[in-house]
């Protein structure tokens, strides 16, 4: 059994900063990712501003990333609408590009990526068995697999949902009236239970993300696109979006997706971060920040502290998160129940308002 003092399992956001952050300072990280190459995976699509901040504190050259500029957001319930200007501007970037420039920077800074190598389970004492049978120890874990539950460290949900939340996304190849009609802007658009968020990306392509009951999907026969005209047919805007548009024959799904949660407690040797460390709402368009605070948050608190720091780390984590995805957790509840959404968009109007919830839902790095 090989040895090493920082793996980390997963190769999104969190983990590729992570090792960055670690390889930085020293740390000789190993990741241990299970695609070959990098994916356009489906959850991200949205860069807040915060999260930029976040990427020019690790070293990541904006200029590099590219994006869609987006300054607005668009609300929309039912037949009402409202359009607002975002406290400062955000951008559109897919997952593929996102991923590429950190897996890029980790390099340079030599981390130790190995692609191509799925997880089998991991334990506590830091030990990882890899589906080609061979088992990997460390000092220190970095559990970085996002939404995805690892076999002996699964997140210890308290209370599983009757009716979970699921993720589905729609990659379309735009028209020109679409992308003129949401050029600049982030829409979202609430329904009975769920709400889409549409953009355009760095490639110009848009990204229709979906989070949803997943009895709304299994009402649809368990199909996505009948899901989609449904859903249509209730969100006149986005119907009016979609229509005539060349949508693609099938979606992106995850499922079980538990919004809202966060790891309070941590154990030594074990630092959870992404989705593994907290779940905010997707509608907040700040799951990317969350990836690339705690990433960077447990790679500094181990190399300071070693092993031991991920049981701080864990806790003061836990708590940085606490505000962003109450406020996410509340927003979200709209979604549940459309006649209460329609009566918020007028809180859009009331200066300051979105400035202040665009505060309340971001993470600092």
């Amino acid at each position: 059994m090989r040895r090493t003092a920082a793996l980390i399992a997963g190769g999104g956001p969190a983990g590729l900063t992570a090792a960055l952050t670690l390889a930085r300072g020293g740390g000789e990280p190993i990741l241990i990712e299970r695609h070959a190459e990098t994916p356009d995976l489906l959850c991200g699509g949205f860069l807040s501003w915060q999260t930029l901040d976040t990427l020019d504190a690790i070293g990541i050259d904006r200029d590099r990333l590219g994006g869609h500029p987006i300054n607005r957001v668009g609300l929309y319930a039912g037949g009402q609408s409202r359009i607002v200007r975002l406290p400062r501007s955000g951008i559109g970037l897919s997952r593929y590009r996102l991923d590429s420039v950190l897996l890029s920077a980790a390099e340079a800074a030599g981390a130790d990526i190995r692609r191509g190598v799925a997880l089998r389970s991991a334990d506590a004492a830091g030990t990882v068995k890899l589906a080609n049978g061979e088992d990997m120890a460390s000092d220190a874990l970095f559990l970085a697999t996002g939404k995805y539950e690892l076999r002996g460290l699964k997140r210890p949900v308290a209370k599983r949902d009757a009716d979970p939340w699921m993720g589905l996304r729609y990659r379309i190849v735009p028209s020109e009236r679409l992308s003129a009609t949401i050029n600049g802007i982030i829409e979202m658009h609430l329904f009975r239970h769920g709400y889409a968020g549409l953009l355009l990306q760095e490639d110009g392509s848009a990204n229709l993300c979906v989070a949803v009951r997943r009895s709304r999907l299994r009402d649809a026969d368990g199909d996505p696109m009948q899901l989609l005209k449904e859903i249509g047919l209730e969100s006149p805007f986005l119907g009016r979006r979609l229509d005539g548009e060349a949508l693609p024959d099938t979606a992106d799904a995850i499922s079980r997706v538990p919004y809202g949660w966060r790891m309070r407690e941590g154990m030594a040797g074990v630092f959870r971060i992404g989705d593994q460390a907290a779940v905010i709402p997707s509608l907040a368009g700040e799951g990317i920040g969350i990836a690339l605070a705690s990433g960077r948050a447990a790679a500094d608190a181990y190399l300071e502290k070693g092993p031991k720091g991920a049981i701080a780390f864990q806790r003061d984590f836990a708590r940085t998160a606490k505000r962003p995805i109450a406020f996410a957790s509340a927003l979200k509840t709209l979604a549940d129940r459309p006649r209460l959404a329609r009566h918020a968009l007028r809180l859009g109007a009331v200066p300051g308002f979105v400035d202040m919830l665009g505060a309340a839902t971001r993470i600092r790095a």
